[in-house]
């Protein structure tokens, strides 16, 4: 069984219809989700603001089928990938995984693991902190890494009821 921490985001569109299609899709494999929060743009600042989850789930697949599983909701929702860092339907990221309590490490140019980049993205790690206040990546408590952020990005970050 792996179980997987999933960052889930749009900015365009019905964002939050969006965000809830992918927890239909994993409603039966949810262990903790977060609420879903409001967030600026990270990397290209001329767009619309995003909305973001984390969804923790336990899927009887390998790291590469629940990318592909991901990816097929990104289709779905017709994401473009146009622009690095820029607008989309839906993104639907990886973050870390493990098989029997191991963390998945792998650094394939298809999916690496954990995600690069997720320590220093208070748009993951406030929300998979809301999910899972015992969470870590890699060793470090996630509460450590978002204590290391600057308090702008880490403000910036927040909970929504509804669009």
């Amino acid at each position: 069984m792996l179980r997987a921490v999933l960052s889930v985001g749009s900015n365009m569109n019905d964002r939050y219809g969006l965000i809830l299609s992918v927890f239909e899709e994993f409603r039966n494999e949810l262990v903790a989700s977060s609420r879903i929060f409001s967030t600026p743009p990270w990397g290209v600042e001329d767009q619309d603001e995003f909305l973001n989850a984390i969804l923790i789930v336990e899927v009887d697949l390998t790291p590469m089928e629940l990318l592909r599983r991901c990816q097929k909701l990104e289709e779905k929702a017709e994401r473009k990938r146009l622009r690095h860092w820029g607008p989309r339907t839906l993104d639907v990221d990886i973050v870390c995984a493990w098989v029997d309590g191991e963390q998945v490490v792998s650094d394939s140019p298809e999916l690496t693991l954990p995600h690069p980049w997720a320590h220093a993205r208070a748009f993951v790690l406030v929300p998979w902190l809301d999910a899972d206040p015992q969470a870590r990546l890699r060793e470090t408590p996630v509460a450590e890494l978002v204590a290391g952020l600057p308090q702008t990005e880490v403000d910036g970050v927040v909970p929504t009821d509804s669009e």
